[in-house]
């Protein structure tokens, strides 16, 4: 039920955003006050020479409430995310992740991928492309980690209070938001997310007792829902629904949306993003508009809004159908 679910920089699927309690760009982080003995601020941990050279000296906070596992330190133009790569296959997704990044610089307002490092493999934007390291060493061992210094995204999160108590143009933006992201050219997207490989993703997940049932929807599992994660995902299978292909960004959820001035000023956590079923976004947007305002999400309750404004905004018909297949489907995530 996490509103995250694979957006952070990591293979293994992670709870979402909204559940995490703390934004990727750490604005709910803790300052630091670490300095070195000339008085300016450094990490504590390495750092690819690359990197510290942009944010020596500069003053950060960290963000190390969420669950991704990462290492994420904010600086006031910039963010650092460092990931321990456990294998190759988080090493290739989060490669990925980075080409998906570049490949939207221009199209999108998504943070610009500024330096990205792993291991003895490193590439910067003066380089222009990342190169691969010549051997696989490392990549079962988990010694090595991937850095990520990309531009900060300005503005506030949707699920800020102001917005909150302004649902009419917050879900406007909302709006505004997926169409930009269904604007785009599809050609050369660098990732292509089909529902094949969404049930492969959760089949995984429940093959290896990754699920949480107890971070779930009240009537996902139970009495009167489903036995357990496998009954569901059976069902899933059983259900699939017509592919819609958009660019999707595959976690959409408030927090993941960054508003300023009235526009849409940038969206994080894009682990996910790719060619996509358009109804993902918008049953997952729908499904974090709904418990933003219902309480579930920051514990208050703003009475009298009806999330069925977003397809207002949208001027479309819900299809109930697939916003149901596609929440159920998260909840294996």
């Amino acid at each position: 039920m996490t509103e995250d679910k694979n957006a952070k920089i990591q293979e293994i699927p992670q709870k979402s955003a909204e559940r995490r309690d703390s934004p990727e760009d750490g604005s709910r982080g803790q300052e630091l006050p670490q300095k070195n003995s000339s008085g300016e601020h450094e990490l504590s941990c390495d750092l690819p020479e690359n990197i510290r050279k942009l944010i020596d000296g500069k003053p950060f906070k960290t963000d190390d409430i969420g669950r991704s596992g990462s290492q994420i330190f904010v600086f006031d133009d910039c963010v650092l995310k460092i990931v321990e790569v456990r294998d190759k296959a988080i090493r290739d997704k989060n490669d990925e992740t980075v080409r998906v990044m570049r490949w939207l610089d221009g199209k999108l307002p998504v943070p610009k991928v500024l330096c990205y490092e792993c291991a003895d493999c490193a590439a910067d934007e003066t380089a222009g492309a990342r190169v691969d390291a010549s051997s696989d060493a490392g990549s079962e061992t988990g010694g090595e980690r991937q850095y990520l210094l990309m531009s900060r995204v300005p503005g506030k999160m949707s699920c800020d209070t102001y917005y909150l108590e302004r649902p009419r143009e917050l879900v406007r933006l909302l709006a505004s938001a997926l169409k930009m992201l269904w604007s785009i050219d599809l050609q050369g997207c660098p990732r292509n997310r089909t529902i094949e490989t969404e049930l492969e993703k959760a089949k995984f997940c429940v093959e290896n007792n990754l699920v949480d049932v107890s971070d779930s929807e009240p009537e996902t599992f139970g009495k009167d829902g489903f036995e357990n994660p496998t009954a569901l995902l059976h069902w899933l299978q059983e259900h699939k629904p017509d592919y819609e292909p958009v660019l999707s960004h595959g976690d959409f959820c408030l927090p993941n949306v960054f508003l300023e001035n009235g526009r849409i000023s940038g969206s994080i956590d894009l682990g996910e993003t790719g060619i996509g079923d358009k109804w993902r976004d918008i049953a997952l947007c729908y499904r974090s508009l709904k418990h933003n305002f219902d309480g579930t999400y920051g514990g208050k309750v703003y009475p009298d809004f009806n999330p069925d404004m977003l397809f207002e905004e949208l001027g479309i018909e819900p299809n109930r159908d697939k916003i149901r297949f596609y929440i159920l489907l998260d909840e294996l995530f």
